[in-house]
């Protein structure tokens, strides 16, 4: 065995990459067909492997039995809305350190965002680099982000 000391870290990081792009997979949650296609059409072409939703609900039913990297959750949903959503994945300790990015048409969305612990927001519509970039960030981990300017 080439690597003995391979931790359950690194085994979750494998089990959750595309073997040849190292892509996440990522769970994209929006209750607008053409958003939920879009986005999706568009992350798969950069690599990532998707999952898609189109409420809150399904959205939990998606998280099992192999959690994504991360969510691009919507927050005004029918059947059940983002906010419940968060609160219910939250409860659940193996899926509570899952990172969300909320999407929204809200502006002021940032306070919503921060209420639900997301780790960042776009306020649709977004420009696609802006997307990616957040995107990447994301999965990286708050370790690997840059320190703020002295």
């Amino acid at each position: 065995m080439e690597n003995p000391g391979a931790s359950t870290g690194d085994d979750f990081l494998a089990a959750h990459n595309t073997p040849h792009t190292g892509s996440a997979v990522i769970l994209v949650v929006d209750d607008d067909p053409d958003i939920l296609e879009a986005l999706s059409e568009i992350l798969e072409a950069e690599g990532f492997e998707i999952r898609r939703a189109r409420n809150g609900k399904e959205a939990l039913d998606r998280l099992e039995p192999d959690p994504p990297r991360l969510i691009l959750l919507d927050l005004m949903m029918p059947v059940m809305d983002g906010w419940e959503f968060a609160q219910r994945m939250r409860q659940r300790p193996e899926f509570s350190k899952i990172p969300i990015i909320v999407l929204s048409a809200d502006r002021n969305v940032g306070p919503k965002a921060q209420d639900i612990g997301a780790v960042g927001h776009l306020a649709k519509p977004f420009e696609l680099n802006d997307l990616l970039e957040m995107v990447r960030r994301a999965l990286k981990g708050p370790s690997a982000e840059t320190p703020p300017p002295k």
